[in-house]
């Protein structure tokens, strides 16, 4: 009986099922965490590489996800402590291609926040993470968690409302 509740596991956590289900989860926290295609590129790449080393010893899908998550908040702050990061410039903003919608309004308003509210944000909006979980994944404090929520909601408020006077 052991034996398939550990293949049941290992089915659901295979690196190749891992991969198709939350690949975009990962690409999306990394983008708003760099706000960089090619780095959260980089960041997806070495999150699922380091799951490979692991993937065996997965309890649950939740566990799963949560490590996921947490190993790309971890890389994401690997990337802007790197030689890398801090030797090299961005491309000018006005060489990227203009985008036309109100999504883009907002995306752009979200990046602008600091990676602190940004993370919050991406991880309660777009991933549907409580506040608690949240906390959990950030290993910070559930209050401070609310805070940053809060504060972040304020700040783009401000920021979209000002875009459309």
């Amino acid at each position: 009986m052991d034996s398939v509740k550990m293949a049941e596991n290992i089915n659901f956590a295979s690196p190749e099922a891992a991969f198709e289900k939350y690949a975009d989860t990962v690409y999306r926290l990394a983008f708003v965490r760099t706000k960089s295609s090619n780095d959260s590129d980089d960041i997806l790449q070495e999150v699922f590489l380091r799951y490979l080393k692991v993937w065996q010893k997965m309890q649950s899908e939740e566990h799963v996800k949560a490590m996921l998550l947490r190993i790309t908040v971890n890389c994401s702050n690997s990337l802007k402590t790197s030689f890398w990061f801090k030797k090299t410039e961005g491309l000018d903003e006005k060489l990227v291609a203009p985008q036309t919608c109100d999504e883009t309004d907002v995306l752009s308003a979200v990046l602008k926040l600091p990676v602190k509210y940004r993370t919050v944000i991406h991880l309660h909006y777009y991933c549907g993470y409580s506040v608690n979980e949240i906390a959990k994944i950030e290993k910070l404090n559930p209050s401070t968690v609310k805070t940053h929520l809060s504060r972040a909601r304020a700040i783009l408020k401000k920021t979209i409302k000002a875009d459309d006077l």
